[in-house]
């Protein structure tokens, strides 16, 4: 190891330092003028000296180009180097040397083993560079036309961070940090709009929650061939909202019966096969304004959807009510049906002529037995929101007893299918919910928006107990296995008892619960993200809207209205003397898609009523 002395010139850090004192520790000098004590193995000798300052090192001239040609391949080191470079070894040639040995264009390695390029090497390494400056100057000219907003076709796919960073799929962007802008998704949408990378229409929440954007390619089995009951003499009616494409349950009476027919889905999808850990994985079907991305692959809808052909196999629940409105005497049977498909609107229209009548005022007993049991009922605007051919329509949700029947009539087959359960001991699993904090009974919108904040979520087990929300003492979700991967699971269960199949054990019930549980968050957020993005495009197409919000809560100045025609909360500052319930005229003012808000400027308040 070469002796450390003091005055010489010694590397630290790469840089250029003066041995001041030299010891069991170096004391160096650094180019600022400060003194730093450092072990000798920290720094590597350059020049022995004398090297009376920093300062005294001088630039110096020479011809780097001869020394390569006389060095061409060969192996030296930084004193020999210098002394070609510049016909001497001083400490300031040598300086100047080892910075041609950091450039890496001629020379690469160590002070005492510098390897010199050979001419190919040289050559490409110069090739390299060139392409490198062509890059940078390519991007630099790049990143001026984005911050003027008129970047070329060509340069797209500069853009493809920038894009990833809006889907959030990735935390960084280069494009974002050279604008001097935070890495958020948010700002990187809303520059790939004014770009016109993308446009109003481009829907990202999907891609930010991880969801799949196409529908399940899977094989699927033949329908097997097995004794079902014959149904099809019952008038049945598969009731649902204009449009739907997927009918998994239908309703009909047979006497004082009332059965529910439910797409049989786990006849074809059984426990553990590649169908069913694709459905598990998706959790449910997504439904988003666009595109409806399934659960399933669409043929299991054009199999087993009820009313898409002409007879449907269906598992079907039946029951009484007994005189005091409860479910008596359930049986669960496959079966063929024949359905009639209804709108909620069509369906509204028959409510007073058999067979709906009858439904309709057996499922309103069992509504009444619900209540009474304290089933918790917020009635809150709805709306669907859809797109066709890029034009969004905001549809109001009427409060139809057509909707009412149906929804009535599905949990009492969620019901009966868990009390069927419990009695065969079928681990199965139960939909549940504990009560909230409070009881309340609100009678107006700000009502019960405030006690919809107390709900707590309801939650699936495989012990089966109360949904206190729903007002039932057991329940279960049986009536969209189409849509959702725990109903299936319950039909997988219900099947495999009726065959005499092997069950899943409690443990399998509850890892597909967790697997679900994870994933159903994702799916809904985005749901619900994706109609208020296009709720806000509907506004930036209407910049005249105007509209009506119900104030229903108040913190402050600050303010929560519902606009039951949009279906949309929103934030707006308020006078103090503003009292809840209020009816405020809006005017929309500035929409942003990627903060996801509008701001609404208030036309006019009316007191509440």
């Amino acid at each position: 190891m070469p002796v450390l002395v003091e005055k010489s010139l010694v590397l630290y850090k790469n840089r250029p330092a003066r041995i001041a004192h030299a010891g069991e520790k170096l004391e160096i000098e650094l180019e600022n003028g400060k003194s730093l004590k450092v072990r000798p193995k920290d720094v590597i000798l350059l020049h022995p000296g004398p090297l009376e300052k920093l300062s005294h090192l001088k630039a110096m001239s020479g011809d780097v180009e001869i020394a390569w040609e006389i060095l061409a391949g060969e192996t030296t080191t930084i004193m020999e180097l210098a002394e070609l470079i510049f016909d001497e070894a001083t400490p300031s040639s040598v300086w100047e040397a080892w910075e041609y040995v950091t450039e890496g264009l001629y020379f690469q390695g160590t002070p005492d083993a510098i390897t010199v390029r050979t001419p190919e090497s040289l050559e490409k390494e110069k090739a390299a560079r060139a392409a490198r400056d062509a890059d940078d100057h390519a991007w630099s000219e790049f990143i001026h036309r984005v911050q003027e907003g008129k970047v070329l076709p060509a340069e797209t796919e500069n853009l493809s961070g920038v894009e990833a960073l809006a889907y959030g799929r990735t935390a960084q962007s280069r494009v974002l940090r050279e604008l001097g802008r935070g890495a958020s998704p948010e700002n990187a949408h809303a520059l790939l709009l004014r770009l016109g990378h993308w446009n109003e229409a481009t829907n990202p929440y999907p891609h930010r929650f991880d969801l799949a954007m196409e529908a399940p390619i899977c094989e699927l089995p033949e329908l097997p061939e097995e004794e079902r009951r014959d149904l099809t003499h019952l008038h049945s009616f598969a009731i649902d909202d204009a449009g739907s494409k997927d009918p998994d349950d239908a309703i009909s009476l047979e006497g004082d019966r009332l059965w529910v027919h439910v797409a049989d889905v786990a006849a074809l999808v059984r426990p553990k096969t590649n169908l069913d850990s694709e459905a598990r994985a998706r959790t449910g079907t997504l439904y988003l304004p666009e595109n409806t991305i399934p659960m399933l692959p669409p043929g299991a809808t054009d199999i087993l959807g009820l009313g898409l052909q002409d007879i449907s196999p269906a598992l079907s629940f039946s029951f009484f009510l007994n005189e005091a409105d409860e479910i008596q005497d359930v049986e669960v049977t496959p079966s063929w049906v024949k359905v009639t498909r209804l709108s909620y609107a069509e369906a509204e229209e028959q409510l007073d002529v058999s067979p709906l009548k009858e439904i309709w005022q057996l499922t309103h007993r069992f509504g009444q037995l619900r209540r009474e049991r304290g089933s918790i009922s917020i009635d809150l605007p709805e709306v669907k929101v859809r797109v066709e051919e890029g034009v969004v329509n905001i549809s109001p949700l009427p409060k139809l007893r057509s909707r009412e029947m149906v929804t009535d009539a599905m949990l009492m087959a969620g019901e009966g299918a868990a009390r069927f359960a419990m009695k065969h001991q079928i681990p199965f699993p139960y939909t549940v919910q504990d009560p909230p904090d409070t009881k309340a009974t609100p009678n107006d919108m700000a009502g019960m928006f405030a006690y919809r904040k107390q709900f707590k979520r309801s939650k699936t087990k495989t012990i089966p107990d109360s949904h206190t929300g729903l007002g039932l003492e057991v329940y279960t979700r049986v009536t969209s296995p189409l849509r959702r991967y725990l109903d299936l699971v319950a039909h997988q269960q219900l099947r495999a008892y009726l065959k005499d199949e092997p069950l899943l054990a409690p443990q399998e019930i509850t890892e597909r619960v967790g697997a679900v549980e994870a994933m159903t968050d994702s799916l809904r957020r985005a749901e619900r993200f994706s109609n208020k993005h296009w709720t806000l495009v509907h506004l930036k197409h209407h910049p005249e809207w105007q509209g009506t919000g119900i104030l229903v809560d108040k913190r402050g100045k600050r303010g929560t209205v519902i606009i039951p025609d949009l279906g949309l909360e929103a934030q707006l500052q308020l006078s103090a003397d503003c009292e809840l319930n209020s009816r405020i005229k809006l005017r929309a003012s500035k929409v942003d898609l990627p903060e996801l808000s509008v701001r609404f400027v208030i036309e006019s308040i009316e007191p509440a009523v």
